[in-house]
């Protein structure tokens, strides 16, 4: 019995077994692919990695004629300015918490409010929907302090009025911190719902319609449909998304505290986070350093904690991990 002999082509995906090929070999055959990823590589390098060295102002006593490499060296004095405060554990506690409500509870409801959008047969209606939810991501953070005190103020707020039309007491919000971890994160939602459920919805939208026909097929309801087909197939999405999320977990949003809270002494207990402290403490005297120092301390702890989840999420679901 003869053995038969093939002749490889050059060129053909034969020629570029995994033994055969070189590096040119794989950059030529995935030449459209790398040459669409060449502006992302450029962003990050540019505005991510070049940067970096940046990271010494935390270390020094930064002097402007001097620039970041010829100012003094001190060390880790400019991580002192939060633990002498004495306000490091809580403004971190508030921060990690606050973000972890909004990550949970945002994500929980853009995935709700993507699959009810999913449902509706209309597309008139669906559009709608979309819009009118999408529209509060638009309000500046400046209108939303505007419209929260508006609402809450004691003296001519409409939640105030409407009390005092049915004989009721005042409420006083600003004089009581322990409502406001409630408030902010409803404050939140209500704001970034319609933008976190594009996402979502978008891979609802690209789950392959066979499939979910072949489940109608086997007498599968909307429920089971829901839960057997779609919030699987959503499964990798969620958790790259969370993973992300996690990232910046110990960066606030300065924005929305900002300009909800302002300046009042008597919510600090519950609202203050890392940015509104940062801002209060140098607005008058900018100081470079203490800022840096704090903008590296959010990003290695964020650093870590991704590193943590994404080890959690390769022992569980090693598909699914970003690295």
């Amino acid at each position: 019995m003869t053995k038969r002999k093939t002749t490889v082509v050059e060129g053909s995906p034969e020629s570029f077994s995994p033994k055969k090929r070189t590096w040119y070999q794989t950059f030529w055959r995935y030449r459209i692919l790398t040459l669409m990823c060449v502006p992302a590589i450029l962003f990050f390098f540019f505005f991510s990695y070049m940067p970096m060295p940046g990271i010494w102002v935390a270390f020094v006593d930064y002097k402007y004629r001097k620039g970041i490499f010829g100012s003094p060296f001190v060390g880790l004095r400019n991580f002192e300015f939060l633990q002498q405060s004495g306000k490091l554990f809580s403004l971190t506690r508030n921060t990690v918490l606050y973000n972890l409500a909004f990550i949970l509870l945002g994500n929980l409801l853009a995935i709700i409010v993507a699959i009810l959008l999913n449902e509706i047969q209309s597309r008139w209606f669906k559009k709608v929907s979309q819009t009118l939810m999408f529209l509060p991501y638009f309000i500046s953070q400046v209108l939303v302090g505007i419209l929260v005190f508006n609402l809450l103020n004691y003296d001519t707020g409409f939640v105030n009025e409407v009390i005092r039309h049915f004989g009721g007491e005042p409420w006083q919000p600003y004089a009581d911190p322990h409502v406001w971890p409630v408030l902010m994160v409803i404050i939140y939602l209500w704001q970034q719902t319609g933008y976190n459920s594009v996402v979502y919805f978008a891979s609802i939208c690209g789950i392959d319609a066979e499939i979910i026909e072949a489940a109608k097929v086997d007498g599968a309801n909307a429920f089971q449909k829901i839960r057997y087909v779609i919030l699987p197939m959503l499964k990798p999405t969620i958790v790259i998304l969370l993973l992300f999320a996690l990232g910046g977990i110990v960066r606030g949003n300065f924005g929305l505290f900002y300009n909800v809270i302002g300046q009042n002494p008597l919510l600090y207990e519950t609202t203050d986070i890392i940015e509104t402290y940062v801002y209060r403490s140098t607005v008058s005297d900018f100081n470079f350093s203490s800022a840096s120092a704090v903008g590296l301390y959010q990003s290695v702890v964020g650093f870590i904690i991704v590193l943590c989840a994404n080890g959690i999420i390769k022992k569980i679901e090693p598909d699914y991990s970003l690295f």
